[in-house]
């Protein structure tokens, strides 16, 4: 009886393995110190970080051996699949994005995913939260569910404003990330012919790496960065740059305001969602559009402490405590 009472305060938390990225467990962090404060938490991390059939079953496992009877589980997001351990538990599932749908060209892979990843646990669980209102708009695409709510993720406050003299010379752009969706290429295109050093966060392949060398473009890479680090690299930039073809939220563009630096990002959902009025905006697909964002923040003084401004009052949005409030009521409702 002492355990079910205990047990009743807690929220428990799973995460993905962190050697399938640590992104998801980091941003889910920052609202969970918070409800420390009020309500006893437990955090859990699968053991697999693979998507196979045998890796998935030991996942499911684990979290049915860990689930919290008598208190709420909290699915941080990509293993939606482990609501399946947690039928006859309260439970509350975050999801991200719905990449895996866009990314997988295997119709028997991608069928398997809609349902395992997105149909069945949006089903099962008894609150769904989307990061995004595009996100929600997307997934609403595939449930007939009703009462999915948007909570937007929280910045770490280790990114806060640090002012910094713009360097017109020969600006730092900051490149977060090299996947798929970074659209690395056509921003290499697009500062070809600006004088800049591209400051790439993430690993290069050959392709990207001739890129950049016949064009004659200034750059270094870094990966595997502490958390200080990648604080460190915002404070040393002039501008970041988002310029993704898909995401699920956009943190870099909210880390950036914080920070108190030009955020150059797509004009697509959910960038413009999340920027508001707070960064430039460019058509990722055509690099000329990035060109001239670059250009305008570069050579407009009066723009770029506009977009500065802007992006103190919007980062304030993305608190820790706003995230955590609205967690915690959730999980008092429950």
């Amino acid at each position: 009886m002492n355990q079910k009472k205990s047990r009743n305060k807690t929220i428990t938390y799973f995460h993905r393995n962190p050697k399938a990225g640590f992104s998801i467990a980091k941003v889910s962090g920052t609202f969970i110190r918070e409800i420390r404060k009020t309500m006893d938490v437990e955090e859990f991390c699968v053991p697999e970080y693979k998507a196979a059939p045998q890796h998935i079953v030991k996942n499911i496992w684990f979290v049915f051996k860990h689930r919290n009877k008598y208190g709420i589980n909290h699915i941080t997001g990509d293993i939606h699949y482990c609501i399946l351990a947690l039928i006859g538990c309260k439970s509350v599932l975050t999801i991200h994005d719905l990449c895996l749908l866009e990314h997988v060209k295997n119709p028997v892979k991608k069928k398997i995913m809609y349902w395992l990843w997105y149909k069945l646990p949006v089903l099962i669980t008894n609150k769904v939260i989307c990061i995004s209102e595009n996100t929600k708009k997307e997934l609403a695409k595939i449930t007939n569910r009703k009462d999915i709510e948007v909570i937007y993720n929280a910045v770490d406050t280790a990114f806060w404003f640090r002012q910094k003299v713009f360097n017109e010379q020969q600006p730092v752009i900051l490149q977060i990330g090299t996947g798929w969706n970074k659209n690395i290429y056509n921003v290499i295109k697009a500062i070809a012919f600006i004088p800049c050093h591209f400051r790439i966060i993430g690993d290069i392949n050959n392709e990207i790496s001739k890129m950049l060398e016949k064009n004659a473009i200034s750059y270094s890479t870094i990966s595997n960065l502490s958390d200080e680090e990648i604080v460190q690299e915002y404070k040393k930039c002039d501008v970041v740059c988002f310029c993704s073809v898909y995401e699920g939220f956009g943190m870099p563009i909210i880390e950036g305001n914080a920070v108190g630096r030009c955020v150059i990002t797509s004009f697509i959902p959910p960038m413009t969602e999340i920027a508001a009025d707070a960064a430039c905006f460019v058509n990722p697909h055509d690099s000329s559009s990035i060109e001239k964002g670059f250009r305008k923040i570069i050579l407009d003084a009066g723009y770029r402490n506009q977009l500065i401004e802007r992006g103190r009052k919007n980062s304030d949005k993305f608190q820790p405590c706003n995230a955590a409030s609205s967690y915690i009521k959730l999980y008092r409702l429950l």
